[in-house]
This record gives structure tokens, sequence and C-alpha cells, in this order.
């Protein structure tokens, strides 16, 4: 009796056995075949500044890309396809936005969007072009993002990079044109900072233009990087009587700047890159006012007026610069070449599709942003309008296009 109960327990246990062994392998196989109908995703990345000094900056521009890439997903995403955007804080720093990119590669990007700031944009897109990796920056804006040495005899160009945003000595030259002709003026006086790509890049694209233009430069003064006492620089521009104070720099600093200018009493014109955006958060309405300075967009305009209710809606606040609404237009743009890569049957982060991407963002001719049209010329920069934005009762307000 005690032999067959054992021989019963056995028999038992065989079967408990075989039974756990068949749901295991039930649950492998299933486990597989939810991995294989997993549907396919397209990885990008975004790498700016979201934390540190400039978050300003880099704060709207990854919130725009995230609504942008949301509402893509929401609508059904690309070729059936969702948008796997990796975000990275290179905390505007040039290694830690190629660590950042190193990182993308590795999680399988095929395309990046970014940076944010001119030098550590500089620096990624030296290392992108390096790998052929689609590249658009929404606010970079110096020539040396998308050309290698824009001194040299030969033009290298960065033929994997492309910007949103105008760039850096072209905001000069309209500077010149500008102060010239709607300001009738005649001495102009500088404050830039040392060292700075995009700071020197617009006084030397002013530099090349202000002759034409029967223009003088009565005062040249510079600051380094962290200063915060421009009180001699100001004395000295005060002294020299300019028509027209010009300060290729940013919000922050400008602030700064034009309170100090002011408190010697000089009341002469300030114009602006499109580093002013949020200035009026650093200095008085009094100080301010008629301050003008460039921008790549007007706010409220039609074409904008959608993308502001969205991001109010989305993010609780009012778009703070227009930095964000060309994050909107250079995820547009990019999202064409995806386009056109997943309608010729690419494999998304094959040398293919990322050329393909590339080849479609080149030969743009015309596509319509929110902030503008796209047609790219040689050197992969966006011919453009400048938006004048003007100062007024503590207001940042859309003047003209110039």
């Amino acid at each position: 009796m005690k032999k067959m109960t054992f021989v019963l327990v056995a028999l038992l246990a065989m079967a408990m056995l075989f039974t756990a062994c068949g749901k295991k392998a039930e649950s492998s196989a299933a486990a597989d075949s939810s991995k294989a109908a997993a549907p396919e995703t397209i990885t990008i990345a975004f790498i700016g500044n979201t934390t540190g000094d400039y978050a300003q900056y880099g704060v709207p521009v990854r919130n725009a890309v995230k609504m942008y890439f949301d509402m893509l997903n929401a609508k059904g995403g690309i070729n059936g396809k969702q948008i796997n955007l990796l975000e990275f804080d290179d905390k505007a720093d040039g290694v830690e936005s190629v660590n950042a990119l190193n990182l993308a590669v590795d999680k399988g990007a095929t395309a990046i969007v970014g940076s944010v700031l001119t030098g550590a944009t500089i620096a990624l897109s030296d290392a992108t072009y390096d790998i052929n990796m689609p590249q658009i920056t929404a606010s970079a804006t110096s020539p040396k993002v998308t050309v290698m040495d824009p001194d040299a005899k030969t033009i290298e160009v960065k033929t994997n990079v492309f910007r949103a945003c105008f760039l850096d000595p072209f905001q000069g030259e309209k500077m010149a044109e500008y102060a010239a002709k709607k300001l009738n003026a005649k001495k102009v006086a500088i404050f830039y900072e040392n060292g700075s790509d995009y700071s020197e890049a617009i006084v030397n694209g002013f530099n090349k233009e202000m002759d034409k233009y029967g223009l003088t430069v009565v005062a040249k003064e510079a600051f380094a990087a962290g200063d915060v006492d421009y009180k001699a620089q100001m004395t000295n521009i005060a002294a020299s009587n300019p028509d027209v104070v010009l300060m290729p720099i940013y919000y922050s600093q400008a602030g700064l700047a034009i309170t100090a200018l002011r408190a010697l009493g000089c009341q002469a014109q300030v114009i602006g890159g499109d580093g002013f955006g949020s200035v009026k958060k650093y200095a008085s309405a009094a100080d301010l006012e008629g301050t003008v300075y460039f921008s790549g967009y007007a706010a409220g305009t039609p074409s904008v007026e959608p993308f502001e209710k969205d991001y109010k809606a989305t993010y609780g606040e009012d778009v703070p610069n227009m930095f964000a609404p060309l994050a909107w237009d250079a995820s547009m743009v990019l999202t064409e070449g995806l386009k056109a890569a997943e309608a010729a049957g690419l494999k998304a982060g094959s040398a293919e599709y990322k050329q393909k991407v590339i080849d479609t963002m080149k030969n743009m001719n015309g596509f319509e942003g929110i902030t503008g049209s796209y047609t790219f010329n040689e050197t992969n920069d966006p011919i453009k309008s400048v938006a004048i934005i003007e100062l007024t009762n503590g207001d940042e307000v859309f003047k003209e296009f110039f």
C-alpha cells in the first residue's frame, strides 16, 4: 500500500512538472510574440541646456520639441511609427553636448535637434559631421555651426547640419542697414562679449557693412564672460555721444548694460540681436523704452498664434521668447526629412536613412513653418526676413519686418 502511494505521488509530481514547463514555454512564446509584435519606433534626440545659466533659452526649445513630437505621435506618428524622443541636458557645454550625442547614438538615434547656445552647438555639429548624423538647431547662429572655417579660402560645409534661425553675421549686416535707413544714425558705439562666438560674429557682420551705409564707430567696449559690472564701459560709451549703441549680447547682460547706460544719462537708441528675447525681465520699463532687437519670430501673428495657444495650454505659460517657435519649425523641417526616409522604405538609423533625411532638408524650397518659409542656401542657412521687436511700456512688441 505504501509502495502504491509512493508511485502515485511520484506520478502526480511529474505531471505537475510537465504542466509547469508547458505553461512556462507558453508564457515564453507569448512574450516573444509580444516582443515581435511591438511597433517599430524612430529614435531622435534633443540635446540642449535645460539647467544652469541661460536655461531660459534651452527650456522653451525643449518644450516646443517635446510638444511637437507628442502631438505628432498622437496623430499616428510617421508611417505608423512613433517617435522615441530622447532628451539630454548639455548645460550649454560643448563637452557635455558631444557626450550626449554619443549616448544618443548608443540608443539608436537617427537624427538630432540641438543644441541651443552657439558654443555647445558648434562642438556638437563638429561631432555630428564626423558621423553624418542629421542635425538641426533652432537657435545657434554662428557661421561655425554649419561651416568648418568661415574664413578659409575654400569653405567646407557641414552638409548634415541645418538651422531654423538666421545666422550671426547676417544680423550684424541687417543692424547696419537698419541703423542707417530706419534710425538715420551716423555714430555707433558697440558693446560686446569678448571671446563669444555669437557676439563677435554679429560685430563682424556689422563691420562688413557699416562703411556702405556711412556709419562710424565712435566707441567699442568689451566685457568678459561672468562680468556683471559694466559701469566703466558704459561711461566710455556715453562720453562718445553715439546715435546708436549696438549690443550683440544676451538678455541678462543687456538688462544690466542698458540700466548702467541710462543711469549715466545716455539716451542713445539701443539695438540688440536675437539674444535680447526676454530682456524685459532684466531692466525697468523706463530704461528699456524704445529699445529694439532683431528676432526670427513675431508674437501674435496669424502663423504662430495656434502654436502660442497650444504652448500655453501645455505648459501653463505664454511663449517666453522666439526660441520655442523656432524649435517647432526645426522639428517640422526635420520631420519632413524623416517622412521622406520612411516613404523610401529605408531602415531608421541606417546610413541611407540619414542621408535621405539630409538630402530632403537640403532641397526644401519654400517649406512653410510658423516663423516663415524655409529655403536653405549653400551653407544650410535659411533665407528669412527679420522681425523687429520694440520695447514699449515694458512689453516686447512686434514693430515690422525688415
